[in-house]
């Protein structure tokens, strides 16, 4: 069972960046579509990004597109969030998830991280 351990988040002002990491453990990383979540405080989680075990097919929600960018790298079993133009409202814990269905990463996914804390302030 894959083990997931993201990194990367912080305080950040409006129109900053961020990139999250996540590493991956008790797997074959390139076997897993990958993603991310976010839970903003009394909100409920939603899906921010999501990646194929290739990389070749990526989906983004609506609120982030144009601004995040999810990639990969299966040599370092390691998946990134590139987050740029970032609002006040993308403050969250940013969840790195996998499954071994995409259709499972973009849904209700398998496993999931302990989280990271992203705040912007603006």
């Amino acid at each position: 069972q894959v083990q997931l351990v993201e990194s990367g988040g912080g305080l950040v002002q409006a129109g900053g960046s961020l990139r999250l990491s996540c590493a991956a453990s008790r797997g074959t990383f390139s076997s897993y579509a990958m993603g991310w979540f976010r839970q903003a405080p009394g909100k409920e989680r939603e899906f921010v990004a999501a990646i194929r075990w290739n990389g070749y097919s990526t989906s983004y929600a609506n609120s982030v597109k144009g601004r995040f960018t999810i990639s990969r790298d299966n040599a370092k079993n390691t998946v990134y969030l590139q987050m740029n133009s970032l609002k006040p409202e993308d403050t969250a814990v940013y969840y790195c998830v996998a499954d071994n269905v995409y259709s499972r990463v973009v849904g209700i996914p398998d496993y999931w991280g302990q989280g990271t804390q992203v705040t912007v302030s603006s």
